[in-house]
């Protein structure tokens, strides 16, 4: 019934003015759309949401992750711009350095202005 149907991730912030300057100055993403109730960013052609909530940034959880074709290049421009990497020791996640590697993909968390996770994520098994 919705497999032909978009679909666009929603995310919490307590402060809306401040996550907005977050995913854009800091992330360098595009607001394409602002009313009272949301803002709409754009990252690589995917639209997502920004929404004003006092329950922002209370998910132990990753909320979004950004697909990136050089991961240290990726960190390494979010660093210079303050952003800290999670560090991970989980049974089955084992971040070295804010990275985790597997055979099929790298990725490092980080949290944004509100505390929600977000990830980058470099897949190795493209060509």
């Amino acid at each position: 019934m919705l497999a032909d149907s978009p679909i666009a991730a929603i995310i919490p912030c307590n402060d809306l003015d401040r996550a907005k300057r977050f995913y854009t100055e800091t992330l360098g993403l595009t607001v394409t759309k602002e009313s009272p109730e949301d803002t709409r960013v754009e990252s690589g052609g995917t639209m997502f949401g920004l929404y004003e909530t006092p329950y922002g940034g209370q998910a132990q959880h990753t909320l979004a992750s950004f697909k990136v074709d050089d991961l240290d290049a990726a960190m390494s421009e979010l660093r210079e711009k303050g952003v800290t990497f999670e560090q991970y020791d989980l049974p089955g996640l084992k971040t070295v350095e804010g990275v985790v590697e597997t055979d099929d993909m790298r990725g490092s968390w980080f949290k944004d202005s509100e505390g929600n996770i977000l990830c980058l994520m470099e897949d190795k098994t493209k060509d």
